[in-house]
């Protein structure tokens, strides 16, 4: 998909248009470093569409600087240095981990991780089971004796193998050795009968290979969502070529978090202009359909006082656990 490029050109333009307009006082002005991954991934286009809306809402009252990233672990603990309207992107249970200085925290504690706060739920990483067509697979166990690219070091690659396992079919299973970027190549040229990928959705990868090639994107039964321990995720039918019906899948949430560093009114202004600009990112990237104000559920931990504010006064569910 070609929408993807100018979201990357934008985010230089926008780290430029910092300096262009510094020593102006025409207006006064809040300055936000948002941190999402690396430059050309589907979160650092998202950070860079979030700083285009912001912009727009606040007739410049917010300038946005998005900032390239190797990971989330790098942006929750830069959380515990960076002062001021630091904004960055990570999945919840990491912000619980830093906390508790478990996991890749492990003796790395740091007392400002308390002071995270979530600002709004961005889209998830969503796993797709993607299977040639002509395959004939219905279910994740009929990838039994199938040839599957993984892919490597991804989130996807280590979720894809864990669901093999969990589904006793990873003994039968031959892994492609080939990097994802090959893969929708890979199943046109009948070198591979299915690959895994996890991104948002409708993710450009699937979109590629279900018009190209006919594909199947497999569903999980609840039992076996369950079992996977993850967040239950609904793909609506028509979202892929093909695609008749909902498919049923998980998916890992993503979160946008501030730290109490942020003014009140600042991160009010910041989530308001999220959701008030959310329609208009909608038609220039259909992954923005599947954040809703019910994903709020997904967050653990706090939510930032001043998106609070504007999540009172949209009448938002917020859990207890939120205040």
């Amino acid at each position: 998909m070609a929408f993807p490029s100018k979201f990357v050109a934008a985010g230089a333009l926008l780290a430029a248009s910092v300096f262009a307009v510094a020593g102006s006082a025409a207006q006064a002005e809040t300055r936000v470093t948002f941190k999402a991954a690396k430059t050309g991934s589907s979160y650092y286009q998202m950070s860079v569409q979030v700083a285009e809306a912001v912009k727009a809402a606040t007739d410049g009252g917010i300038i946005v600087t998005v900032e390239e990233s190797q990971g989330s672990v790098q942006n929750v603990m830069e959380a515990g240095v960076r002062p001021g309207a630091y904004v960055f992107t990570s999945p919840p249970a990491l912000i619980g981990a830093a906390q508790g200085a478990k996991g890749p925290f492990k003796d790395k504690g740091n007392p400002k991780f308390d002071e995270i706060r979530a600002l709004f739920p961005i889209p998830s990483l969503t796993m797709h089971f993607v299977v040639n067509a002509e395959a004939g697979v219905t279910d994740i166990t009929g990838l039994a004796g199938k040839t599957v690219l993984l892919g490597k070091g991804s989130f996807g690659a280590r979720e894809g193998e864990k669901y093999l396992g969990l589904f006793g079919i990873a003994d039968s299973v031959k892994i492609a050795e080939a990097e994802l970027s090959n893969a929708v190549a890979a199943l046109k040229n009948g070198q591979i009968d299915a690959f895994v990928t996890a991104g948002s959705w409708p993710a450009p990868n699937v979109m590629e290979a279900a018009a190209g090639t006919g594909v199947t994107v497999l569903s999980l039964t609840d039992a076996q969502v369950a079992e996977t321990g993850r967040t239950r995720l609904v793909i609506p039918a028509g979202t892929y070529a093909g695609q008749d019906a909902d498919i049923v899948t998980t998916a890992l949430p993503v979160v946008a978090y501030a730290t109490t560093g942020m003014d009140d009114d600042a991160a009010y202004a910041f989530v308001k202009a999220f959701w008030e600009q959310k329609a208009k990112m909608e038609a220039d990237a259909a992954w923005w359909r599947g954040v809703t104000p019910e994903a709020l559920d997904t967050i653990a931990g706090k939510i930032h006082p001043g998106a609070l504010r504007y999540y009172k006064e949209m009448g938002a569910p917020i859990a207890d656990r939120h205040m």
